[in-house]
Formats: C-alpha cells, sequence, structure tokens
C-alpha cells in the first residue's frame, strides 16, 4: 500500500473530506460509498487509506504506525477485506467469475457477530495477476447485488462498503442511489493519458467564461482538431478538467464537465461530425 503522505498529497479534498467526517465524534461519513474514475489502483488506495483512518488505535496521524495501522497498510488486517471474484469467498463457492451470492450470504453472515474493529469492505474485481478492475453488470450480478441491499441500507455500526468502478453506469442504479459518489482522477503522469499540455491555453479559466464567450472557446477547439487528431483533444480537454477534480472532487460544475467530455468522446467514436461533437460540448462546459 502506498503510504498515507503520499495518497494525502495526490488527493487532498477526499482525505481531507473523510478526515473531517471520521474526527466527528459520530464518525460522519456514509455507509456505502463509490469511487469513479480511470485509475482503479488510485481508489484501492484512498478506501485502504480511509480503513486505516477508520481503525487507528495510535496517534491518527499520517504516520501512525499501530498494529491496526501496519495491518492495514500490509493488507492483512482482519476486518478489512476485499470482495471480488477471487477474494473471500467462502470454502464451498465454486463461482470464478463473479461476486456470488454466497458471499453475500458471508458478509450478512460475518455482520452478525460484533468486532471490536471498523469492518470495512472494498467491493471490487481483480484480473488474472491480480490487478484491480472495476465492477460492472458482469462481474457484480443484481442477484448478488439485491441479495445486500438491505445490509447496504441498513448496516451495522462501525460498517463501511466502498464499490470501486470506472463508471457509475457501470453498476446497477439500487446500488449506486444507496451510495455516495466520488469521482477519483488518475494521477499517473508519464505517459498521455494525464497529458493536457495541447489544450490547456484554450481550456485556462474556462470556468469564468460568459454565455457571449462560447463561441470563441468552441472555435479554439475546433481549430486545434484540424491541426490534431480530434480525439487527443477531446481526451486532453478530459484530462485538464480530471486535474481540477484532484484539487475538488465534490464540484459539481467539474464533474457534470467531466462527464461532458467524456461523452465527446464517445460521440466521436460513433462518427459524429466533429464540428457538431466541439460544439455540443462547448456549450456544455460554458453554459451548463
Amino acid at each position: 500500500m502506498q503510504y498515507s503522505s503520499e495518497i494525502r498529497e495526490r488527493y487532498p479534498f477526499l482525505t481531507k473530506y473523510f478526515e473531517g467526517g471520521i474526527n466527528n465524534p459520530e464518525k460522519n461519513i456514509a455507509h456505502c460509498i463509490l469511487f469513479y474514475g480511470s485509475d482503479l489502483d488510485a481508489q484501492y488506495a484512498v478506501a485502504l487509506e480511509i480503513a486505516r483512518m477508520l481503525n487507528c488505535k495510535g496517534t491518527h496521524t499520517p504516520e501512525c504506525d499501530c498494529l491496526n495501522c501496519r495491518w492495514i497498510r500490509e493488507n492483512n488486517h482482519p476486518a478489512v477485506m476485499t470482495i471480488s471474484k477471487v477474494d473471500n469467498k467462502p470454502s464451498d463457492d465454486t463461482s470464478k467469475t463473479v461476486i456470488s451470492i454466497a458471499q453475500a450470504r458471508k458478509i450478512k453472515n460475518d455482520l452478525l457477530i460484533t468486532s471490536e474493529y471498523h469492518r470495512v469492505y472494498i467491493f471490487c474485481d481483480k484480473d488474472d495477476d491480480g490487478h484491480i478492475l472495476g465492477l460492472n453488470g458482469l462481474n457484480f450480478q443484481e442477484d448478488a447485488a439485491n441479495a445486500l441491499l438491505k445490509t447496504f441500507e441498513e448496516p451495522p455500526s462501525g460498517t463501511t462498503f466502498f464499490f470501486l468502478t470506472k463508471d457509475k453506469s457501470d453498476l446497477i442504479t439500487t446500488v449506486v442511489s444507496r451510495a455516495q459518489a466520488f469521482f477519483v482522477p488518475a494521477v499517473t503522469q508519464d505517459d498521455d493519458s494525464f497529458n493536457f499540455s495541447l489544450v490547456k491555453p484554450v481550456m485556462d479559466g474556462y470556468l469564468e467564461l460568459e454565455r457571449s464567450e462560447v463561441l470563441d472557446l468552441n472555435d479554439k477547439l475546433y481549430a486545434l482538431t484540424k491541426e490534431n487528431e480530434p480525439m487527443t483533444v477531446l481526451t486532453q480537454v478530459q484530462n485538464y478538467i480530471g486535474a481540477m477534480l484532484k484539487t475538488n472532487g465534490a464540484n459539481g460544475k467539474l464533474l457534470h464537465d467531466f462527464n461532458a467530455a467524456e461523452k465527446a468522446k464517445k460521440e466521436l467514436q460513433l462518427n459524429m461530425n466533429i464540428q457538431t461533437v466541439i460544439e455540443n460540448l462547448s456549450f456544455e462546459l460554458v453554459l451548463k
């Protein structure tokens, strides 16, 4: 696991937000928390850091080295569990491609027993090499999700569920509706997946643009697509907004704009005219 200081540096808004709730005498954080975005490893690291804060019995600082904090950093805490198609399955569970109903029953039975720890369940998917992947309708199917809905709604005290996914629409709505959702931006900066240098001169200050300036933004973005691969331009627009979300993950306008850029990319993949795609995106960024 990454050290707490690294996670706090990369995700100051998220860690400060949850730290404030955890430090509240009533541990005022949601029972169900949904993380979404392209970087599943980052989502998992943030979930473990929150689990560490919930279970710390020492100094309650990022550097704490109490037993609970060490266990969680080693991903070996008895009450912090990863739930996937390969993790924490009952001994008689033969399913290999899904989070199963048998796992759901095991979780419900485990929660009948009181615990001295704050129990944390991190729902995700994994590939054959153990890499963290996102939940979707194939690996977390409706029958298993529905078997836990009542538990998600009214869990025992000291219990928190995390759901990790690339897109909120990948999960059934009954789970999404019970969770507090947070976008977790990617933090990898050593490749083009985080680059936005091409669009930065155009996008800088876009949140302050007036309605009368939407066509100017449209013209500048469209000009970039004439000189560069259109998908690269749209991806960098999304990367730019994602970088802003890194420090302000609860900003509703930024969340809307990030999704608008994703929609524009999908429109381009469907062979929609690039001029129309850029025009639609510009109006979403300025007028919504």
